[in-house]
């Protein structure tokens, strides 16, 4: 091929991709009632009806989301401006025929919910989720995409995103429909603070966007706690993640009328809460943990069942005790080894999931990775039916968390110089580092992670009871043991105390109400007490408030046989049950509780929690 016929041709093909590239503009003339005014644009469009669809899922999220109901005033037109015929077959999308290859299809979206998995819109801000916002069509997945984001005019907005900046500060692009419906967006008179990360050569900005209306004290103070975070996560890993484009966003609302979530996105993630940096920092700083180490695990150390993710579909994976468990157990240990909470406060919270698990009655009835199967009906999932989830269900989330300390404490006690740290080190170089066009080229089953373990520890038959009876299985690991070789001890919160069991009162209107399932097992269960039932007495005693419950239960103690009067659905009951002993468990150290612990213990604890990047 002469030169000129070459050049010939790379014009050809550029004109080509341009041609196919999907636009998109979006603006607010009236925020205020919480609508955008969107457009999308194709071009080169093959013959034949486009379908437009509205997606039905969002990536970190694993429930179906209805995104098609919020959009309306649906039309379309040709590139010469004529109307085009616009069919619906299902509620999600619509088929747009008659066009010549170019296509231009508007709506309305309404958006009132700020937080990971919606859009919300008023006057202060565009908080856009990209699956709840944009339509998009079939056949064009590949294709490169270019939005304009056009905001209010004196607004102040500006733009805090992971799409690709352009010359224009409110034009980014995409390379695919994949990455860009990962990308949330944030249209405020946001604070931004940023700050750089430099690794063998490399380097990365990380940006905190915050809309919020605290003070830019407040700002800076959570600013370099991020900071420290973000420090701890890098020395655990080694090294981070090749961020695409450069940078890492953190988009944070704190804003009374938003709506708490944290959600995950390949380089930048979704903080939301009515809480306030004010008074709330530390308690924020838990999400911003969680969701930056998926940047790592999820985002590009990814489960084979989620990739690619399918818009379309509930996305179901065995892997999430891992995938969001063990994220679960290293937000709040990274707080712990950037010095930015206590002993007290990190067993305080260790001993929350441990109650959850030891105790939870889900066990009886799925495995981590079977409770991970169940993302599509709980996480966030919509429903109006009640369940009965307070005995058959453990959130992945705390399972999972409660995994990864057994698993990390025992490497530690058991394998001399070897914890959870090296398995997910191995991983992430086995699995995680390698990317291609924006996704892992190796997404890992549950084998590799069962094979992880056993390259880590040198003991397959080791890893293979881990995964059979901890994993696949319903026990759980002796934490009692494990703590205290860290010297640690693992004790009942309230010996002596009785209980009726872990029973969700509610006092309304001087009545005591059950307001949920009762947990199986409990006097409360065995009484036949159930949602919606009514607490009248406790051996004739009558029972107006949960303080009249609570003193009537500290003069007795566990064994003791009461009567109960109770009404159910209109029928007054009485039962006869003996009382049990509040079952909650609390961790302390061998210190306080006046036992002795060695060196090894206190060496074996500092090297779990202590620092480990540089100051």
């Amino acid at each position: 091929m002469t030169r000129t016929a070459f050049v010939a041709l790379a014009l050809l093909l550029a004109s080509g991709a341009q041609a196919q590239e999907v636009r998109y503009d979006i603006a607010f003339p009236n925020a205020a009632h919480r609508e955008a005014e969107i457009t999308v644009t194709w071009t080169g469009l093959p013959a034949g009806p486009l379908a437009v669809r509205m997606s039905r899922s969002s990536p970190g999220r694993y429930a179906l989301h209805e995104f098609a109901k919020n959009v309306y005033s649906v039309r379309a037109e040709d590139g010469s401006g004529n109307p085009l015929p616009v069919s619906q077959r299902d509620p999600y999308g619509w088929d747009v025929s008659g066009h010549t290859g170019s296509v231009r299809f508007s709506y309305t979206l309404y958006g009132d919910r700020a937080d990971g998995t919606y859009t919300g819109i008023d006057a202060t801000h565009a908080h856009l989720n990209m699956p709840a916002t944009f339509a998009w069509a079939r056949g064009t997945e590949r294709h490169p995409i270019r939005i304009a984001f056009h905001v209010p005019e004196g607004s102040g907005w500006n733009v805090a995103t992971q799409l690709q900046p352009t010359d224009d500060a409110y034009v980014f692009r995409a390379p695919h429909l994949q990455y860009f419906l990962d990308s949330p967006t944030e249209l405020s008179d946001f604070t931004l603070r940023n700050w750089p990360v430099t690794h063998a050569g490399r380097s990365y900005t990380i940006r905190l966007a915050l809309h919020h209306t605290g003070s830019a004290a407040d700002a800076d103070a959570y600013a370099e706690m991020a900071r420290q975070v973000v420090a701890e996560q890098i020395a655990m890993w080694g090294e981070p993640p090749e961020f695409d484009f450069g940078t890492y966003t953190f988009i944070a609302c704190y804003l009374p009328w938003a709506a708490g979530d944290g959600m995950e996105h390949r380089n930048s993630t979704i903080l939301t809460s009515t809480a306030s940096l004010e008074q709330n920092a530390r308690a924020l700083l838990g999400t911003l943990s969680h969701e930056f180490f998926h940047a790592w695990n999820v985002e590009r150390l990814r489960p084979a069942d989620l990739e690619p993710f399918d818009f379309e579909r509930a996305n179901m994976s065995g892997a999430l005790w891992f995938a969001e468990g063990f994220t679960s157990y290293y937000d709040d240990l990274f707080i712990r080894r950037a010095g930015l909470s206590d002993d007290r406060q990190y067993f305080e919270g260790l001993a929350g999931g441990l109650n959850a698990v030891i105790l939870g009655r889900g066990r009886r009835y799925f495995s981590p990775v079977e409770m991970s199967m169940q993302a599509p009906f709980v996480d966030a999932a919509v429903s109006i039916d009640p369940n009965n989830r307070a005995n058959t269900f453990i959130s992945y989330y705390t399972w999972g968390a409660m995994l990864g300390v057994g698993l990390d404490l025992s490497l530690r006690t058991r394998f001399p110089g070897k914890s959870l740290d090296d398995v997910m080190r191995s991983l992430w170089a086995s699995h995680g580092r390698a990317q291609q066009d924006y996704a892992p080229t190796r997404p890992y089953s549950l084998g590799d992670l069962r094979a992880a373990v056993a390259s880590v520890s040198g003991d397959a038959d080791f890893a293979n009871d881990f995964f059979e009876r901890f994993v696949h299985g319903r026990e759980v690991p002796d934490y009692e043991a494990l703590l205290a070789r860290m010297g640690l001890l693992l004790r009942k919160a309230a010996p002596g105390v009785a209980s009726l069991g872990f029973v969700p009162w509610q006092a309304r209107d001087g009545r005591v109400i059950v307001a949920g399932s009762t947990p199986w097992g409990t006097p409360a269960y065995e009484a036949g007490l159930d949602r919606g039932d009514v607490l009248l007495s406790l051996e004739g005693a009558p029972i107006r408030s949960t303080a009249d419950l609570q003193q009537l239960l500290a003069a007795r103690g566990p064994g003791d046989e009461v009567t109960l009067e109770f009404e159910h659905r209109g029928q007054r009951r009485n039962a006869r049950v003996p009382l049990m002993e509040e079952p909650r468990l609390e961790i302390v150290p061998f210190e306080q509780d006046g036992r002795s612990v060695t060196d090894e213990m206190l060496r074996l604890r500092s090297d779990w929690l202590g620092r480990k990047a540089r100051s």
